[in-house]
């Protein structure tokens, strides 16, 4: 289908800030194409959904990117723990899925340029090579989960290991290396449907409303459990739910599909839906697996997905079975599809490369080599005899736990540049609740810190962390309150557009930002290097803690 449909010239007459031409034009969708240049007429509702259709997939494919092998994981062990009554986390997380990503999808679609990039060129390169590098060691392990996920849901299926995962590699490679958008995002499009392979599983294990309600409603800590445990796979929940590649990917990927202002409340509709089936698919998860196991030995020792597969099979049949690994390898591949497409955009940002699906792979090689090096490193590494996958998939749970809330402190900060910005600048209220969402973050980052280096800590401990970090947060919140807030034109927004770099005004940083930037600084270097360490001595001890 095509639709008719024409974008207005910026009356000042500027330049876009686009690092790559072909990031500018037609919107080709997977069901749809908006022409910019043909006469704008007036849409009916019947328009507006065609519109949408177009418009439709950026959302849908971060967040259900999200529900990957180490959600898989994650969910299915939050399930097999402790029931359903770690459901509520889902909820408290929905706002803050909303609040994060929509700040990047406006970036996107406002300024032209993906994440990295400006975190470069407002920050300076100190951060700028941090973001990059952070976003790479973490991406690439992230990867190897993934493939981790795939040879899980292939031993339950009975495919031989080697043929399956270099088949799903090449699969992964050969969707994006086509140099079409569309059908690349086809290709993500059919994966997400293929996350309704969870929703027979449902139904034949048929969890109860009322336990389902009760985990969503009613917050608690399971009975008779360890508070220290249970707050280290809420961080799990919260850092496999809130990854800081979905930052990255979604504002590259909205520029790459040449979305702009205009169409930014279709997108937003997008991201809502994503954020739906994220939730319900995380919820499903829990429960099925509760149900699987509930009332068997294996209740309350998790291993990993493949045991989750075959309690299913167990329990409902083994077609039911056959799905949920069917599924996890669906999920397995457009993770990793989503991540290694994070990494390539974000360096093709940084180096000024070729960056864009657009483009066939004779025409961005380095952008494609990124993308498929890192694929088949990770599908490399699964197939080695001995390499602690464990081992692996613990570093990036962790990793990203400690990582994340950097990653929201950059977001914040550019969308308080009006250089960057100009009247889509964050509001007030929006500040505040952002600020509230990255106080829980570095808490929880703490936590997992301390935890990481004591594995013994007390409750006491967690509860004291907790409970100064919200006195904290509360008297920042009071401070910012009494402040006047400053007064933003939010007039002709829909044809601002950032100018291009070399344009912009200078960033400026006040002594204040400026050493809360230190104190980041210092923090990340000092916590994500002792969990490096304890994770080297881990693998050093046990070489083969996690293979298959």
């Amino acid at each position: 289908m095509t639709l008719h449909l024409a974008i207005a010239e910026d009356p000042l007459g500027r330049n876009t800030a686009h690092l790559d031409t072909m990031h500018e034009g037609d919107i080709h969708g997977a069901f749809g194409t908006i022409r910019m240049a043909d006469p704008d007429g007036k849409q009916n509702l019947w328009g507006r959904l065609m519109i949408f259709l177009a418009i439709v997939g950026p959302g849908l494919i971060v967040m259900v990117g999200d529900n990957d092998a180490g959600a898989f994981g994650t969910y299915t062990q939050a399930g097999q723990m402790y029931g359903t009554s770690l459901l509520w986390t889902l909820l408290l997380l929905v706002p803050v899925l909303y609040v994060n990503q929509e700040m990047v999808l406006r970036l996107g679609v406002v300024t032209g340029v993906g994440h990295a990039r400006l975190i470069l060129e407002r920050f300076g390169k100190f951060w700028g090579a941090f973001s990059v590098v952070d976003l790479f060691l973490l991406n690439a392990l992230t990867i190897v989960t993934e493939f981790i996920g795939v040879s899980l849901g292939l031993d339950y299926l009975g495919v031989p290991k080697l043929w399956g995962v270099i088949a799903a590699a090449m699969l992964t490679v050969a969707a994006a290396s086509t140099g079409d958008f569309r059908r690349f995002e086809r290709f993500m499009m059919m994966l997400v449907g293929g996350s309704l392979l969870l929703a027979p599983i449902v139904l034949a294990l048929h969890p109860g409303p009322g336990e389902i309600a009760r985990g969503f409603l009613v917050p608690g800590v399971p009975a008779a459990s360890k508070l220290s445990d249970v707050m280290l796979l809420i961080i799990a929940i919260v850092g496999t739910t809130v990854a800081p590649w979905q930052l990255f990917f979604q504002q590259s990927y909205v520029i790459d599909k040449r979305i702009t202002p205009k169409f930014i409340g279709y997108e937003k509709a997008d991201l809502w839906i994503g954020i739906l089936v994220v939730v319900i698919g995380a919820a499903a998860m829990m429960a099925f697996t509760a149900v699987a196991f509930r009332g068997t030995p294996d209740f309350g020792h998790f291993t990993d997905a493949g045991a989750v597969a075959r309690a299913i099979g167990a329990k409902a049949g083994h077609a039911m079975g056959v799905l949920f690994a069917l599924a996890l390898i669906d999920a397995s591949i457009i993770g990793a599809s989503a991540v290694s497409l994070a990494t390539a955009y974000a360096l093709g940002d940084v180096l000024s490369l070729k960056h864009s699906l657009h483009r066939k792979v004779t025409d961005a090689p380095m952008f494609y080599l990124v993308y498929g090096g890192l694929i088949a490193a990770a599908a490399a590494i699964v197939l080695t005899p001995g390499a602690p996958l464990g081992l692996l998939t613990n570093a990036v749970q962790t990793l990203a736990g400690v990582l994340l809330p950097s990653a929201t402190v950059f977001l914040l900060l550019l969308c308080n540049d009006k250089a960057v910005l100009g009247p889509w600048v964050n509001s007030r209220g929006l500040n505040i609740f952002t600020g509230v969402v990255i106080a829980g973050l570095v808490m929880l980052s703490i936590i997992l810190t301390a935890a990481v280096l004591y594995p013994e800590m007390s409750a006491d401990v967690i509860l004291g962390i907790l409970g100064g970090g919200a006195i904290v947060t509360l008297l920042g919140c009071v401070v910012v309150l009494l402040r006047k807030p400053e007064r933003v034109d939010r007039s002709g927004r829909k044809t601002w557009r950032m100018p291009p770099l070399d344009r912009l005004e200078p960033a400026t940083m006040s002594r204040g930002r400026r050493l809360w930037m230190g104190v980041l600084r210092g923090y990340l270097l000092v916590a994500g290097g002792l969990v490096l360490v304890r994770i080297i001595q881990l693998a050093l001890n046990h070489p083969a803690v996690g293979g298959h």
